[in-house]
């Protein structure tokens, strides 16, 4: 199938765990995602220790068609991970799919509106 640009998806990119209950969080704001927008195309990736990794999440949105993808770090803190290791997967991941364009938010705890409703939800 080829690449459509009209057509995006969405990755939301977490760390992963052992613990199988630990992706319920990511696998809930996809939900909403879903909820807000349906019809919108949105997996779950993790960079380690759950599946898919995000080749294969990406792999399955390209089949899908998507030409655009946006990658959404699930990470409150900035460390290596998001600073470095991530761009270079989103770069591979461009080569490896050279008709889709890739785009890399920012790590949703540099958001100022995830700060405020953490904000708001600890003086409750």
């Amino acid at each position: 199938m080829s690449a459509n640009l009209s057509l995006a998806g969405i990755v939301l990119f977490a760390h992963g765990s052992r613990d199988p209950l630990w992706r319920q969080p990511m696998d809930a704001v996809a939900r909403r995602i879903r909820t807000i927008a349906p019809g919108a195309l949105v997996v779950c990736a993790f960079l380690e220790l759950t599946e898919p990794d995000l080749p294969a999440a990406v792999a399955e949105l390209v089949a899908q068609g998507v030409g655009r993808v946006t990658v959404v770090p699930m990470f409150l803190g900035v460390g290596k991970h998001a600073r470095e290791d991530l761009p270079v997967l989103v770069a591979r991941l461009q080569a490896a799919h050279p008709l889709v364009e890739f785009r890399l938010q920012p790590a949703v705890g540099e958001d100022t509106r995830l700060t405020d409703l953490l904000a708001h939800m600890a003086l409750d």
